[in-house]
């Protein structure tokens, strides 16, 4: 059975606030939903949101249609509209997240930054892990919060990362500590960050049901939605000489790029791509159906780039059918 809304008990707190009517300033309450009462019937009431209320909740395995996706894969595919997990496999156990941990930095800057904001780079914008994507940023360059966002998301620049981290928290590590504190606040607490990026460390882990978590409170913002939507960006930012550096990127998303097709009847709007050794590949996307309705899916530890796409599209295929 599909997996829908839980809504977590919270009947004591009403049953308190009956008993000690001077704490509740005397104030009515009911809750969200009642067995037996119809909409029409809390219509006057003060009505309180539960935690899951707006979130799609699984606990197990949910695969009505029998997708067959790669068995090392943990994924899920969520309908943002119903608040209902229509596949789920494996989507809480504990795996690295790669490049899509930049979701979670975009999302703690978007928070606490401004896209004005000039960011400067510091002695630890290098990342020298051998074959990282980056944009060769050097000690002193500069550019804007929103130019920043833009090559995080769309070409996942490893130093961007760190760019932005450092100026937005005043060090790495204080950033670092900022996403495991929001991702608790969201409610993602299977999972921990080490870094901005997503490089490999065995203390860097996140779930794929955290992520849809993480991917859905990213999307409030609508600069986010907008960005993970493009697929390509120029820009030109200074280097520490007030030269101009010009550069464009490609987004890695092959959907967007028309490298894959979308499955029928399905609109992918953008996403995130993700690569390591460790993390094999992984992919986490919204789309929308032919009535506009929303979607997350989330795919990790794939086996390759082209099995990774061939699961994404099977996944998206439980949208439409």
């Amino acid at each position: 059975m599909r997996c829908t809304n839980k809504l977590l008990s919270v009947f004591s707190a009403v049953i308190l606030c009956v008993v000690f009517t001077t704490g509740c300033a005397g104030v009515s309450y009911s809750a969200k939903y009642s067995v037996g009462s119809s909409t029409s019937d809390m219509a006057d009431s003060n009505v309180y949101p539960t935690f899951a209320s707006d979130l799609c909740v699984v606990d197990s395995d949910i695969n009505e249609s029998g997708v067959e996706i790669s068995e090392t894969a943990s994924a899920g595919l969520f309908d943002l509209s119903n608040k209902e997990t229509l596949y789920a496999k494996n989507v809480h156990m504990q795996v690295h997240p790669a490049s899509l941990t930049k979701v979670m930095t975009a999302y703690v800057a978007l928070k606490y930054g401004t896209l004005d904001q000039v960011l400067v780079a510091g002695s630890d914008v290098y990342v020298t892990e051998s074959g990282a994507q980056k944009i060769n940023l050097k000690e002193g360059d500069r550019m804007t919060l929103d130019q920043a966002l833009h090559l995080l998301l769309i070409y996942s620049a490893n130093d961007v990362a760190n760019l932005i981290a450092s100026n937005i928290s005043g060090s790495i590590d204080d950033f670092v500590a900022v996403m495991n504190s929001e991702a608790k606040k969201i409610g993602a607490t299977n999972s921990h960050f080490i870094n901005p990026h997503g490089l490999s460390d065995d203390d860097h882990y996140v779930t794929a049901y955290d992520l849809y978590l993480i991917f859905n409170a990213a999307m409030e913002y609508d600069t986010f939605s907008e960005i993970i939507n493009m697929n390509e960006y120029s820009t030109s930012y200074l280097d520490s000489k007030g030269t101009a550096k010009e550069i464009t990127v490609n987004n890695t998303n092959a959907y967007l790029r028309g490298e894959k097709s979308q499955p029928t009847g399905v609109t992918v709007i953008g996403g995130k791509t993700g690569t390591t050794n460790a993390a094999g590949h992984c992919l986490i996307l919204l789309a929308r159906d032919t009535s506009g309705n929303p979607y997350i899916s989330v795919i990790m530890r794939d086996t390759d780039s082209g099995t990774l796409y061939t699961d994404m599209s099977l996944l998206l295929n439980e949208i439409v059918n």
